[in-house]
């Protein structure tokens, strides 16, 4: 049962995040992971490294793309919170994946670029956070902390990186901090 749920969730969050996307690169994801490469595609595909997090989201059955757009959606959300995207946030966006692993080039990159042309939708991000919350029951605590830190840490790293003047004062709007603690409020 809760298996059901959890992929009427992944169904859920994959047809609302790839609905816009370029079919072409879903299909590279899918077709590299149908080749057996499946845990080096989710690392890939989410920079996510915890060997136990990826083992346990493989036995999940997490597709690559389901945990590509889990991991991207925040910095994209939190880039977003003002209701626009500068060039250091858009900067700080792509460096924040380029540090989680993904590589300029990427299908999933390619699909993270199509993400910041417009602000996810307010029924996306609700879509997120159905599946973060019916993930993480699936998770135990360690996994999920882990989860939570990597992904809301990026988030933090994407706000952190275009506030304040001339690098000083809070460097966090309050706009995005009211959404880290609503994204973060799926990991309870």
């Amino acid at each position: 049962m809760a298996g059901e749920f959890l992929d009427d969730r992944r169904r859920a969050l994959e047809d609302s995040f790839f609905a816009k996307q370029n079919q072409a690169q879903l299909r590279q994801i899918r077709e590299r992971q149908a080749a057996g490469e499946r845990r080096q595609v989710l690392r890939e595909t989410s920079g996510l490294h915890d060997e136990a997090l990826l083992e346990r989201l493989e036995t999940l059955g997490i597709e690559a793309e389901t945990l590509a757009a889990l991991s991207v959606v925040p910095l994209v959300a939190v880039a977003w919170a003002d209701g626009v995207l500068d060039e250091s946030e858009r900067e700080a966006v792509l460096r924040g994946a380029e540090e989680s692993g993904l590589a300029s080039g990427d299908a999933a990159w390619e699909l993270l670029r199509d993400w910041l042309r417009e602000p996810p939708s307010p029924d996306q991000l609700a879509t997120w956070r159905d599946y973060t919350r019916a993930l993480c029951a699936e998770l135990d605590g360690k996994q999920r902390a882990v989860l939570r830190e990597e992904l809301i840490g990026r988030a933090r790293a994407v706000a952190d990186a275009a506030g304040g003047f001339l690098g000083l004062g809070n460097r966090i709007s309050k706009e995005e901090a009211a959404l880290i603690r609503e994204l973060e409020s799926a990991f309870a």
